[in-house]
This record gives structure tokens, C-alpha cells and sequence, in this order.
């Protein structure tokens, strides 16, 4: 017998199913092309963006206005509730980011409706649709205006609608581009192994072909708890037998990695989200000299794009792995090594690859920078510097490491360009939202 969150995610299947066979039919350009956004209007979000900052103290702190404003949307469309996880506490920080994104980037509108166009896409696994946004937006003004009372005023409101309709026009736009693509993907559990008592191996096998690059993430969810999903660091490059491999490392007791990782048993299923990340090996670097450096779960995708870079046998790489592996005394550490059989065994044959490890307490006393100096330097005969890949405990609750470690290679002269890393001022969101991850890091 189904669950109602499983009927109810049938039936937008069905739904979209039907819209993407009249988009078919219907001639572009023609007027029976229904439910087509319409084009993006020029916006320059900067007066708004002062006129927002200005008042903000009047309807915050946003953490506060967005408790508001989900209380108004319960109340006025109760059956709402089911498209969120029973916990909102993961959900209402992640929306006050996306907020405080908005209103600190709506000078940037161009990069906003670029974010929000991906948001949009990946809500879509979450069963989220556009109908659904002006239930949001009246939420939100009912909220806005109580909180600001009577100096609350008709430009103020003007100016957040704005703002408001800018993220969703894009995101609506992210949907309907979308259609056409598996918003989820049915995946069974293989395998199962429990390598320290906080951290585990899970091997899924999705029903359906998973398209994906070494180095992305995918966002899980757990019939344990519906309409909660976090991402994870896919661990195994793209293989014939198509199983996947995740890392798991439970941080807190009731959450999504905690029931990945302890109430999680072969034969279990698991819905996986669109592949996403920055990590990807750009064409023209698996040839040259790359840089990966990784702690924690962060090993996970190193994992995978050593095994395609082994894949393509390219007789001019050169890999150099800055891998925390955490304090010796301290075997459980969240940066602490836990594949090292794997590593071992790998890094014999392949003279291309030098491994370089460190440990949390010299990490943290800036070592991981100070043995960036002499490695970074590119080898005899190469034309530039290396492509840096950066994953440092996606587990943790801070990206500062990574920012400390990526501002370290710019100084260095690694250019921008070449420093790949899953860290953006929307990445919370744009990876997974409702209830999904935080800024810069990975699983929770």
C-alpha cells in the first residue's frame, strides 16, 4: 500500500508526464503553448536591495519572520504541510539563507536568476510546483505586515515582491525547463557497512540509469523520514554494474545521516536527487597537474575522480592528494581517515600519484597551507598551474576551512577558475532546500 507522499508524487509524475506530451505537440512560439514562463523581465534589484536592508531591523531577524511566515502558510493551505519534513528547524534556517542571499546579491540579478533557475529544478523532487508559489508569496506578505505593523509601508512591500517574484519566476522557469528530466530516482541498498560506530558505506543500485560525473553530489532521502534529504559525495566513478557509493557520517542523533547510517539495512529503498557539484573534471585538466585536497567525507569524491583520472591513463597527469587523516591519537575524529585499505592498495602502480597526509592538529594550525607550499609550485615542464579540487569535511558545520584553504592557492597563484569546490553563498539551497544542507558543506 502506497504512503500518501508516494501517491502524491505519482501523481505529479502523471501530471508532468501530460504537460511534456502538449509541449511536444504544441508548436513552439504558437498561442496553445500553455504553461511556458514568460521571458525574463530586466530587472536592477539595487534600489530595492537598499530600500530592503534599511528596514530589515523592522521585520527580523529573518529566522523569526520566516516562523511567521510558515505559520501563515499552514494555516491557510494545511495541506501543505505534507510536502515538508515533521522537523521545519532545517528547513526555516535554509530559507532564511536563501533570504539573506537574495537580499545581499539583488544588485547581482543576473547571477540570483541563475541560482534560483537551478533551485527550481531540483524542487522539483520535492513536489513542488508553481501553483504553489502564490500560496507562498501571500504567506509572506501576511507575515511581513504583521511583523512590521505600522510603519510598514506600500513601497517596502513593493520592493520585497520584487525581490520575491525575481527567485520565483526563475525558479519556475528552472521546472518547467525540467519536465522533461527524472526528478528522483528509486535506488536499493546494496550494501551496508558500518566502518567506525559514526561513520558508514553504503552501496545503492538505482532502478533506473543514473547519468553522473565523478566529483558530484546526489541529495538522499530515507523512508525513515519522508520529505527530508540531505546530500552526499558520490564515492565511485561512474560504473557497467551502476551501483553507487555514498559516505555517510552521522552527526546528530534523529537525523537524515543517522538514519543512513544506523537504521539503514541492505534491501532498503532510497530516493536519490539529480546529480549536482562543481567538482567535475573539466576536459582539459585530466592531462595536466591536479591538486585534490580532502578531509573527512570529503575523501568521497577524491575517491571517484582518482578512479576515472586511473580510467583515462593519460600519460601526462600528475596527482598530488593533501588528505587530512586525521590526529593519531584520535582514531574517531570527524576528519579521520576510515578507507585507508582502499587508499593503500590504490596508490601502488600508479607513480602518478603522490599522497600527502596530514592531520587534524596540524590542519588546524594552518598546515594544510603551509604543506600547500610545497606542492603547489607546478612540476618541470608544465604550463600552469594545477586545477585544486577542495573537499574538507563536508560533514562539519563551518566551510571556513575551505574558504582559508582556496584563499591560500589564489595567493599562490592558482587562478579562480581552477579552484573547484562546492561552496557558494546559495549552495544550502541550490543543492537541496527543504531541509537539505548548509552553506558550503555536504550531509548532515
Amino acid at each position: 500500500m502506497n504512503t500518501p507522499s508516494e501517491d502524491y508524487h505519482a501523481l505529479l509524475a502523471r501530471h508532468d508526464a501530460m504537460r511534456l506530451r502538449r509541449r511536444i505537440l504544441t508548436p513552439e512560439g504558437s498561442s496553445g503553448e500553455a504553461g511556458r514562463p514568460a521571458p525574463p523581465q530586466t530587472y536592477d534589484g539595487t534600489a530595492d536591495q537598499r530600500l530592503i536592508e534599511d528596514f530589515l531591523p523592522l521585520v527580523g531577524p529573518l529566522e523569526e519572520l520566516i516562523g511567521d511566515l510558515y505559520r501563515a502558510l499552514f494555516d491557510r493551505h494545511p495541506y501543505l504541510r505534507a510536502l515538508f519534513p515533521e522537523s521545519m528547524a532545517f528547513q526555516q534556517a535554509h530559507l532564511a539563507a536563501a533570504f539573506r542571499y537574495l537580499i545581499g546579491d539583488l544588485h547581482r540579478t543576473d547571477a540570483v536568476a541563475e541560482r534560483f533557475t537551478q533551485l527550481g529544478r531540483d524542487h522539483r523532487k520535492l513536489g513542488v510546483r508553481p501553483a504553489h508559489f502564490a500560496a507562498f508569496e501571500g504567506a509572506l506578505v501576511e507575515a511581513l505586515r504583521a511583523r512590521g505593523g505600522a510603519r510598514w509601508t506600500g513601497p517596502l512591500e513593493d520592493a520585497w515582491l520584487r525581490m520575491l517574484r525575481l527567485a520565483v519566476s526563475s525558479m519556475v522557469r528552472g521546472e518547467y525547463e525540467a519536465i522533461a528530466e527524472l526528478s528522483s530516482w528509486d535506488a536499493t541498498v546494496t550494501a551496508h557497512e558500518l566502518r567506525t560506530p559514526d561513520l558508514a558505506v553504503l552501496r545503492v543500485r538505482p532502478q533506473q540509469p543514473y547519468p553522473f560525473r565523478a566529483g558530484q553530489y546526489a541529495s538522499l532521502e530515507t523512508p525513515l523520514l519522508e520529505q527530508a534529504w540531505r546530500p552526499y559525495y558520490l564515492a565511485r566513478a561512474p560504473h557497467q554494474d551502476g551501483e553507487l557509493e555514498f559516505h555517510v557520517r552521522a552527526c546528530r542523533a534523529g537525523g537524515v545521516s543517522d538514519a543512513l547510517a544506523h537504521g539503514t539495512r541492505p534491501g532498503d529503498t532510497l530516493r536519490l536527487g539529480a546529480p549536482r557539484g562543481m567538482l567535475a573534471l573539466p576536459d582539459d585538466a585530466v592531462s595536466g597537474d591536479l591538486l585534490l585536497i580532502a578531509s573527512g567525507t570529503g575523501w568521497a569524491p577524491m575517491k571517484a575522480l582518482l578512479q576515472e583520472i586511473d580510467a583515462a591513463s593519460s600519460p601526462g597527469t600528475r596527482v598530488r592528494l593533501l588528505l587530512e587523516a586525521g590526529a593519531p591519537e584520535d582514531s574517531r575524529s570527524a576528519a579521520g581517515m576510515y578507507d585507508t585499505a582502499y587508499l593503500e592498495a590504490f596508490r601502488r602502480g600508479r607513480p602518478w600519484l603522490t599522497v600527502l597526509p596530514t592531520h587534524s592538529a596540524v590542519h588546524a594550525a594552518g598546515g594544510a597551507l603551509r604543506v600547500l607550499n610545497g606542492v603547489l609550485p607546478p612540476h618541470p615542464g608544465a604550463s600552469r598551474p594545477p586545477h585544486a579540487f577542495l573537499a574538507l569535511a563536508p560533514e562539519a558545520s563551518t566551510a571556513e576551512p575551505a574558504r582559508a584553504v582556496a584563499a591560500g592557492l589564489a595567493a599562490a597563484g592558482v587562478p579562480e577558475g581552477q579552484i573547484h569546490q562546492d561552496v557558494s553563498g546559495v549552495a544550502d539551497v541550490t543543492g537541496a532546500s527543504a531541509s537539505t544542507t548548509r552553506t558550503g558543506s555536504l550531509s548532515a
